[in-house]
């Protein structure tokens, strides 16, 4: 069974698209670009808000067609196909529209918006265009979800009964960052890609619950504005469920982030980012399944080449904007049970 899946990256055999990557900040250097140049991907222009990194970017990355000086320049220049939108969710509906109407395919930054309802009509100008937006949810890519994703979709577990995940690694750096100007931020930023995959391995049940809580923990520095320890759990109308842990700024020798699928006919059990494996446990069976590469940069370049892939098939991708707003409709009512303190929050989202 395993030879058959195939969990990587995936890019059009012919066609080639121009990248063009709008805000060449710190994850695109680090990330984004590493990844294209690794699977040869064309990125045709570049901007970077910042103007003394231009030459930098330019030495770092030679393969870059051009730096161009403004965001209007990348979006004229006919050698970029698709705009990586590279930059934060503020004002995502009006940087999407103006890709949109410059004639680009968009993959946006997650989270997509901070503002679900902004972009819908939005993705229907881009329906009406006959151009594709497709969000950069890499996790999707991660080798153990994305391995995990084909076998509940396959049925190897059965009907999914819970989805259980816990951060057992250290937290990236937070105090004195942007990201503790966020409210609730573990919640409704750094665990987007985990409620997104959860929603996934949930697809076709409906969520009509969420409770979330974040806290602050011992250890944790009095200038660290934001909690460091969440929890989210969301059910769904056909009683599954699932739980997302954070406990706090944990100290492991063997980090890792594992994550149980539990479903009627058995379970899959895996780890990411530090400890990468999965295993399918079966009717009496455990069997450890074979993975390659890792979410960075690996996932990086399977949400790219999926959107790539979607243009070259005439489809939409399975990262589009719109597969992604259940997503995110979980993550701002998980965002609003914390600032309630915890309190149930009703929801009704087709997964």
């Amino acid at each position: 069974m395993t030879d058959a899946w195939d969990a990587g990256p995936r890019f059009p055999t012919d066609t080639r698209l121009g990248i063009g990557i709008l805000g060449a900040g710190a994850i695109a250097r680090s990330a984004h670009l590493p990844a294209y140049e690794k699977y040869g991907l064309q990125v045709a222009a570049a901007w970077t808000r910042t103007p003394s990194r231009a030459a930098e970017l330019r030495e770092q990355f030679p393969a870059i067609g051009r730096v161009h000086d403004s965001p209007e320049d990348l979006l004229a220049d006919p050698a970029v196909d698709v705009v990586d939108l590279a930059m934060g969710p503020e004002d995502r509906a009006d940087w999407v529209t103006r890709c949109l109407r410059a004639g680009k395919h968009v993959l946006a930054q997650k989270p997509l918006t901070l503002d679900v309802e902004s972009m819908l009509p939005v993705l229907d100008e881009a329906d009406q265009r006959g151009l594709l937006v497709a969000v950069n949810q890499n996790a999707r890519w991660a080798p153990p979800w994305r391995l995990a994703t084909r076998l509940v979709q396959d049925g190897a577990v059965g009907d999914v009964v819970g989805v259980t995940h816990l951060h057992d690694k250290p937290l990236p750096p937070l105090a004195g960052t942007p990201f503790d100007d966020v409210p609730h931020m573990l919640i409704s930023d750094y665990l987007v890609h985990w409620l997104d995959i959860t929603r996934c391995w949930l697809e076709g049940q409906r969520a009509v619950a969420v409770r979330a809580h974040d806290h602050r923990t011992p250890g944790q520095p009095a200038d660290a504005r934001n909690p460091w320890s969440a929890t989210v759990q969301v059910d769904t109308a056909e009683g599954a469920g699932a739980l997302v842990r954070v406990v706090g700024d944990v100290r492991a020798t063997t980090p890792g982030c594992p994550f149980w699928i539990h479903g009627t006919r058995g379970t899959l059990r895996g780890s990411l980012l530090g400890r990468d494996h999965l295993e399918l446990d079966v009717d009496g069976s455990t069997e450890e399944l074979p993975l390659q590469g890792a979410w960075f940069v690996d996932g990086f370049a399977g949400a790219m080449g999926e959107l790539m892939c979607a243009v070259d098939e005439g489809r939409q991708p399975y990262n589009s904007a719109r597969h992604n707003l259940a997503s995110l409709r979980i993550v701002r009512a998980a965002t609003a049970s914390a600032e309630a303190a915890g309190a149930t929050v009703a929801l009704d989202e087709q997964l």
